[in-house]
């Protein structure tokens, strides 16, 4: 095909084709894209010889084209849903305040009792039900129930009072 057949060819259809994936998105720009795509690769690759059969392999190249940037798009989208979901953007002072808290929390649980601290320790890092850490102790659930009541006690009550908003 000549430079001056593709120009025929370009002017004669090049809005054809635009349209049609344009009714098919809704997006001009994107539209457009695809339809200067669709004839640079029939240019490149000269894969028209006869240009009455032009606008069939057109539509068909650009409707290819436009479902794969409609996959690649929506492989994108789902990706950055889960950027989005989960990185937070914290402030260094919120950071900083984290790990003050975070130190206060650990200094506040090596206080505990012994036996308060495993039995709490227990059930919240190891996940563990009152019932299987009774049976690892060898205590009953009562015993279990009381240690955790008043280790929770405690850690409020000193959490309470770091964070300024404790009874005293």
């Amino acid at each position: 095909m000549t430079k001056e057949h593709f120009k025929i060819l370009f002017e004669q259809y090049f809005d054809t084709i635009r349209n049609y994936i344009y009714y098919k998105c809704g997006n001009e720009e994107l539209a457009t894209d695809i339809a200067q795509e669709a004839f640079m690769l029939i240019w490149e690759k000269q894969l028209v010889k006869d240009s009455k059969k032009a606008i069939g392999l057109l539509y068909k190249i650009s409707n290819d084209i436009f479902i794969s940037t409609y996959r690649r798009q929506k492989v994108e989208l789902k990706f950055q849903k889960t950027i989005d979901t989960n990185q937070i953007d914290f402030s260094p002072e919120d950071d900083y305040q984290f790990e003050e808290l975070k130190a206060k929390y650990e200094k506040t649980l090596s206080e505990l009792p012994e036996k308060q601290r495993i039995v709490f320790l227990m059930s919240r890092n190891d996940e563990l039900k009152y019932s299987e850490i009774a049976e690892r102790l060898n205590l009953s659930i009562k015993a279990i129930e009381k240690r955790m009541t008043s280790a929770i006690a405690f850690l409020k009550q000193e959490m309470m009072e770091y964070t300024g908003k404790g009874s005293n």
